[in-house]
């Protein structure tokens, strides 16, 4: 997998990857990650790349011109169109589903934007997917394309040392995931729950797709509305 990401602040972008699980990924070569800085790619020579809005308003506009010389950078490199993504709160929402699906890609190529927006020609040009982290509104697209980033990684073969441990993280199968527990036996007043101390594999995993329904029924009930887990309890 190979992640480009459009940027003004290529150093926020890298300094945030380089490291943990995603980092070593990208050290070993099972990612590589590319940050492209549209300023580069201005019409001036102090890398001014916005304008003000025309039919007035407040802030700026990221024009379309450098923004385009940026994906074109990237593009012509690479063996086929890619898809192309654009960090705003007007996009589908991210899921753990479309992490899935967009970790079956060769290459993704995330558009951060700036001030008021980008101008809406650009986006019609080379945009393929419009995508949200959430219904709010952030400086910046840097910091969705790096939760983007984290989440698709972990879909992708290698990226994870422990083959099921992205089988079982939260909405992986629509449910949250069940409680864990380490060592020691007691904390706190607290024990482990002895299920998982008696070493019968069948009831411990019966006793944590329990939980998982429990646990989404208390903190995400509006993940059951689909009613698909009954047969769980």
């Amino acid at each position: 997998m190979r992640y480009h990401v459009l940027t003004l602040f290529p150093e926020m972008v890298l300094a945030g990857l380089h490291t943990s699980i995603i980092g070593r990924a990208a050290d070993r070569g099972i990612i590589s990650l590319n940050a492209v800085n549209i300023r580069d790619y201005a019409d001036n020579d102090y890398g001014k790349i916005d304008d003000y809005p025309y039919g007035g308003g407040a802030g700026m506009v990221m024009q379309a011109e450098p923004v385009y010389r940026a994906y074109e950078a990237v593009a012509d490199s690479l063996e086929k169109e890619p898809r192309v993504l654009h960090m705003t709160p007007q996009g589908r929402v991210f899921s753990q589903e479309m992490a899935q699906e967009l970790a079956l890609e060769e290459d993704l190529i995330f558009l951060c934007g700036h001030y008021e927006g980008i101008d809406e020609r650009v986006l019609e040009e080379i945009v393929t997917d419009h995508v949200s982290i959430g219904d709010y509104v952030l400086t910046g697209g840097e910091l969705p394309a790096m939760v983007m980033i984290d989440a698709i990684s972990r879909m992708v073969p290698g990226v994870l040392n422990n083959k099921e441990s992205a089988q079982f993280d939260s909405f992986q199968n629509g449910l949250l995931e069940y409680p864990q527990y380490s060592r020691p036996q007691e904390w706190h007043g607290r024990r482990v729950p002895e299920i998982l101390l008696s070493g019968h594999h069948a009831n411990v995993d019966a006793w944590r797709a329990q939980q998982s329904y429990l646990r989404t029924k208390e903190r995400r009930p509006d993940l059951l509305k689909q009613d698909n887990h009954k047969n769980i309890m």
